[in-house]
């Protein structure tokens, strides 16, 4: 056997998957769980559960700045600093603005994670499942292409996933929002209560909820038995959970792709490329570059899970050309990193109430109070397309004290809660547009040598009119919970900071204008599956992590029947 067989054959595996993230982990879960010996690329460095969480116990004076951005920082990183998770005690887990150089034709802030867990460590946490209304809503609407999988496709990979991970929640009977496997859920606090009553009282078509949460609220046997615990209501979730209470692929599915002795972490591997062998026709490998010293590999797999993140993996497909494929892996049709969308968040607003000054609430709760879509479920009625999900939270307003403030009259100032307040704001759907596109540059490149991404990406005249019906529709109804100051803005925040972004390699029945199958496989390469944001055929108007982890669970069950068949 001479050296370059044998180092193939060191390097070669029954499976690859490209990240570690929310859906990287999960499939190295299945995967490994289903006996294939994988291989997980990882382009940023290692961070071990529990040890890797330096900041997690700190208390404000721990830190230099009290946990406050630097002015340097701010100078420096001016986009990361947007993210509303991004501070002095969790900047260890986000990608610093210079780290990574991508082209703006237009503005896009894009926040990113690049470490094990990728942004499974800094993510929001909220989980809810898709129903008809989004599957079945762009051939019903006329928009984007149809998706080739419903809800009942996908509901039992939502209950596998759910009962794994650990969500809370309310069986609220919502057909728009369907129940899933809960625990105990998260209780509204007397304001939000009101406000649930008062929306009840006041519309037929609307609901306040409690948000569904991956939080363990209940842990369950297998929950404790994989060393996670009960949520502390800490919610200092971003510098990383000791007590694994929320999910992670650090406190979760790694561990658990690790428990079968199957997996095979390699942390610092930029990939640059899929390998794909024309005489096979399929894909054989992947190339990649040490983040650190610059050292090239290749390895080699019967399948591949593409998981870098949405924008990552557009990337990597197109940067994967062969003659078979010269402009990018499975880009038969040319629509490869177009078709774009995300969630936008530019409706937002407040509000003072009077009254509940005897009431106050415990803890710091880890989820807010929601109201699913009810704009546009069954038919066309707006001037604008699709819906938003709105999310609120009520507290109260904490006391300040003034800056001579000393001793007793210090104490005395910070321990004063003044009214009660709301923050509201809209979770809406974008649709999905040829325009809105990402592209490799020709020229430029970054220190790995992979060409920069430019960003064509931006807001339409439909999310414009659905902010405003927003704002309009949220006035109305914390005033009629007995409001007394509202105020309704435009964020004006750039698309990208809603860290939603979806499409690219989108799903569909017609390989003429898809690039996946209804098993999230390349129409035209099948044993490389791509399960992360980048499928996602539209975007809906729920949280969508929960929906990435479902289809990677079924699309990694497929996988391996498929490799015992012989059909991979």
């Amino acid at each position: 056997m001479n050296i370059q067989t044998k180092t193939k054959n060191q390097n070669t595996y029954d499976a690859i998957v490209i990240g570690s993230g929310i859906s990287g982990g999960f499939a190295a879960k299945e995967l490994c769980e289903k006996g294939l010996k994988t291989l997980v690329l990882e382009r940023g460095r290692d961070v071990k559960h529990i040890e890797d969480y330096p900041t997690a116990l700190f208390n404000p004076w721990d830190a230099a700045h009290h946990g406050r951005k630097s002015l340097k920082d701010l100078k420096e990183n001016p986009i990361v600093n947007k993210c509303y998770a991004y501070d002095e005690f969790t900047s260890q887990f986000f990608v610093k603005d210079t780290e990574q150089a991508y082209i703006q034709e237009k503005p896009f802030d894009w926040i990113r994670g690049y470490q094990v867990g990728g942004k499974s460590l800094i993510w929001a946490r909220q989980t809810q499942r898709w129903s008809d209304y989004e599957f079945e809503g762009p051939a019903r609407d006329g928009f984007a292409v149809d998706w080739p999988i419903r809800y009942n496709d996908l509901a039992p990979w939502y209950t596998y996933v759910e009962k794994f991970a650990g969500i809370s929640g309310n069986r609220d009977g919502i057909e728009s929002l369907p129940d899933g496997e809960f625990l105990k859920a998260w209780e509204l606090n007397c304001l939000e209560k009101h406000i649930q009553k008062r929306v009840a009282e006041s519309y037929q078509d609307r609901q306040v909820i409690i948000g569904r949460c991956a939080h363990l609220t209940d842990p369950q046997e297998h929950h404790l038995a994989a060393g996670r615990s009960q949520c502390q209501a800490r919610h200092l979730c971003y510098r990383g959970c000791p007590f694994g209470a929320y999910f992670s692929s650090n406190s979760a599915s790694l561990p658990a792709a690790a428990a079968t002795g199957n997996l095979t972490l390699r942390t610092d591997s930029v990939v640059t490329n899929i390998i794909y062998d024309d005489q096979k026709e399929k894909a054989t490998g992947v190339k990649v570059i040490d983040r650190l010293s610059f050292e090239e590999h290749e390895y080699f797999a019967k399948i591949i899970f593409v998981n870098a993140a949405c924008l990552n993996s557009n990337a990597l497909l197109l940067n994967s050309k062969s003659s078979r494929f010269p402009e990018g892996l499975g880009n038969e049709n040319g629509h490869m990193g177009k078709f774009i969308a995300f969630h936008q968040y530019r409706g937002q607003g407040n509000a003072q109430f009077e009254g509940f000054e005897d009431q106050y609430y415990f803890g710091r709760r880890p989820t807010s109070a929601f109201m699913p879509s009810f704009r546009n479920l069954k038919k066309q009625e707006m001037d604008f397309q699709r819906g938003y999900m709105v999310a609120f939270s009520a507290s109260r307003v904490k006391g300040v004290a003034s800056p001579d403030s000393f001793g007793t009259s210090l104490k005395n100032a910070a321990s004063e809660v003044g009214p009660w307040q709301v923050y509201i704001q809209m979770q809406g759907e974008t649709i999905p547009k040829e325009s809105n596109h990402i592209r490799l540059s020709d020229t430029q490149k970054d220190i790995w040598g992979m060409p920069q991404l430019i960003m064509h990406i931006d807001y339409d005249d439909n999310d414009h009119k659905m902010m405003l019906d927003f704002q309009e529709q949220a006035s109305e109804m914390l005033h009629k919970s007995g409001a007394k100051t509202i105020n309704m803005f435009d964020s004006k925040q750039n698309p990208g900071l809603d860290i939603h972004e979806l499409g690219g390699v989108r799903m569909g029945k017609d390989p003429k204008t898809s690039l996946l199958n209804e098993w999230n496989q390349l129409h035209s390469c099948k044993n490389v599956f791509v399960t992360d944001g980048a499928c996602m055929t539209s975007v809906g108007n729920q949280n969508p992590s929960l929906t990435f982890m479902a289809l990677t669970a079924r699309a990694a069950n497929f996988a391996v029947e498929q490799m015992k068949k012989l059909e991979l």
